[in-house]
């Protein structure tokens, strides 16, 4: 049986390397195709981070902008939560 085959493929050591490669490339969890969907998958959390990262300083540069002085967050109290003075009145407009 063994004596159909080409010579190449009787050799114990290409046997071996295909059976290695074949194992590696497709049978493996870290096959080729898993690395690359973990690799594009990095990449977009990657991304990802950098937005929220972005987005951090952002909201951190809003905070202490609003926390900086007694004037922003009484400002920030008015809008947002609708506070007074006793003295003063308030109207509230919606726009439809």
């Amino acid at each position: 049986m063994f004596k159909k085959l080409p010579k190449i493929f009787r050799n114990f050591y290409v046997v071996t390397l295909v059976i290695f490669l074949l194992w590696m490339l497709v049978l493996d969890s870290n096959n080729l195709i898993a690395r690359f969907q973990l690799g594009a998958k990095l990449s977009s959390l990657e991304d990802e981070k950098e937005y929220y990262e972005a987005k951090i300083k952002e909201v951190q540069k809003d905070h202490d902008e609003l926390f900086g002085d007694r004037e922003s967050i009484e400002k920030f109290a008015r809008e947002k939560y609708l506070m007074k003075k006793e003295s003063e009145d308030i109207f509230i407009i919606e726009e439809k």
